[in-house]
């Protein structure tokens, strides 16, 4: 049976788990053999990414063809009011591509949410919002270009929603396992053609229950995580 994980990937983390000296990266946070990621988020990003073993299940989740909604929380700098938000509403011009209409709102700092380490940079002249934005596409640091180029600077990104799955629960360095998808016959076939797919992984030992779904207990994570609670974003998905 395939595998699901969702994993709230804490900041500074890189999405892989290959060593790279002086960083931290997916295996510090969750050693489980034969899983890949479905889609990225930068080191400097926090928040929600999914992992499998199933080629196709990847393949379907990470292609921008089935525009699954990404959620995220965003800080920027300065009062975003609408006006401002805007063009990402529209679809913005960002010089190499131009982006497709999105749902981009301000919202109030989320009580839930917890203190980032290292923190965010403050400057007492300068005041911050924050942003609620669901794309259904994913090029290189899209959100970031995005708030900049409407002159909002991100400082903190969360990526809390991904389709029908969401953080909620989830402090960072913990994970969990839920249930995968039912996909489309077409899916497999097509992720078979893809050059490089990884193929379904097979025989992997179970989990221990740190870290598991269900009965099992999330995995803890660093000491003066804030609490989490349930959100309902605009899009209606749940964080």
């Amino acid at each position: 049976m395939s595998r699901l994980i969702l994993l709230n990937k804490p900041y500074g983390v890189l999405c892989q788990f290959t060593a790279e000296s002086g960083h931290a990266t997916l295996k510090d946070c969750m050693p489980v053999p034969g899983v890949y990621a479905a889609g990225r988020l930068d080191a400097d990003s926090e928040g929600l990414l999914l992992l499998t073993d199933d080629g196709a299940l990847q393949h379907h989740i990470a292609d921008p063809r089935h525009k699954l909604p990404k959620t995220y929380l965003v800080q920027v700098e300065g009062e975003a009011d609408d006006a401002a938000l805007a063009p990402l509403r529209a679809g913005l011009d960002l010089g190499d591509f131009r982006t497709q209409p999105c749902d981009a709102r301000r919202v109030a700092e989320p009580e839930w949410l917890w203190p980032r380490d290292p923190p965010v940079r403050f400057r007492k002249t300068v005041p911050t919002s924050w942003l609620e934005i669901v794309l259904r596409e994913g090029k290189n640091r899209q959100v970031r270009r995005m708030t900049a180029r409407i002159g909002f600077p991100t400082l903190r990104l969360v990526r809390i929603a991904i389709g029908p799955w969401g953080l909620e629960g989830l402090l960072p360095g913990q994970w969990r396992d839920a249930p995968p998808p039912e996909l489309p016959a077409s899916a497999a076939r097509q992720a078979a053609r893809v050059p490089g797919g990884k193929p379904p992984a097979r025989g992997l030992p179970r989990a221990s229950a740190q870290g598991r779904g269900g009965g099992g207990r999330a995995r803890q994570p660093a000491a003066g995580a804030g609490k989490m609670r349930r959100v309902r974003t605009g899009s209606g998905v749940k964080g």
